[in-house]
């Protein structure tokens, strides 16, 4: 019976991996065909101020608008420079709002047993259609210190019984919609650049230096968070493989 077991075991694991490697394949050749895209970007409308830790339990996350800041025109930008190599980048217009409405996660449990919300937004929102595929960015989420939600762009204090904590961040995901069936190709959330902190979070950040109000209002925030989608999206889309590796 024992050997019954393990033949058993064995033989679902090298199904899971057969699974893994047929869609992979299948992903990698979906790309692979694609040669027409067009980018849309909905993070950097907002940022929030969040406090966790020892005095943070019981205080709401505060935002406020950073729109002039123009993160998104930054990441169409950059994503235009990055993959213009591979493919051709056409233009595309949407309703920025309506996507940073959806507030989900690819790493949330729940969306492996419903339909991404995005893609009814891709085919009723963006024009012109008919491209090979839409690289869509929107923001992400994260659980800091004792469990608080942190989401897209932000700056967070994080206070323990020896010392405060602060950390800006720029959480996003990356999803790559068929332009003619509107499934998702390939979707990933934007991995840490750096895991060596005291506090850490699933995706780009940086530590802040200073008391939190006088980071909050600092002239350089702006160019620390332009810094972290920088530095951060060559390597999603080299893990997405929709570029060379950076």
């Amino acid at each position: 019976m024992r050997r019954i077991a393990f033949l058993w075991i064995g033989l679902t694991a090298f199904c899971i991996a057969l699974g893994a490697a047929a869609a992979f394949e299948t992903r990698a050749s979906r790309i692979q065909a694609i040669k027409t895209v067009g980018i849309v970007s909905a993070i950097g409308e907002e940022i929030s101020l969040t406090r966790a830790g020892l005095t943070g339990l019981g205080e709401a996350a505060q935002s406020s608008s950073i729109s002039a800041w123009g993160l998104d025109e930054l990441i169409v930008q950059q994503a235009t420079r990055l993959l213009s190599g591979r493919f051709r980048v056409q233009p595309v217009t949407y309703r920025r709002a309506a996507f940073a409405a959806i507030r989900d996660s690819v790493v949330a449990p729940v969306n492996l047993l419903r339909s991404d919300p995005f893609k009814e937004l891709v085919r009723s929102d963006v024009t012109p259609q008919g491209l090979d595929a839409y690289i869509v960015i929107t923001r992400a989420r994260s659980k800091l210190g004792n469990g608080r939600n942190i989401e897209g762009v932000g700056l967070a204090e994080y206070r323990t019984l020896l010392a405060d904590y602060g950390l800006i961040h720029a959480l996003y995901e990356v999803r790559v919609i068929d332009g003619k069936s509107f499934d998702v190709i390939d979707k990933r959330a934007a991995a840490p650049l750096d895991n060596t902190g005291t506090v850490r979070v699933g995706g780009p950040s940086g530590q802040v230096d200073g008391p939190f109000e006088k980071a909050g209002s600092s002239e350089g925030l702006r160019a620390a968070i332009a810094d972290l989608i920088v530095r951060s999206l060559p390597l999603t889309l080299g893990d997405m493989h929709l570029i060379d590796d950076p």
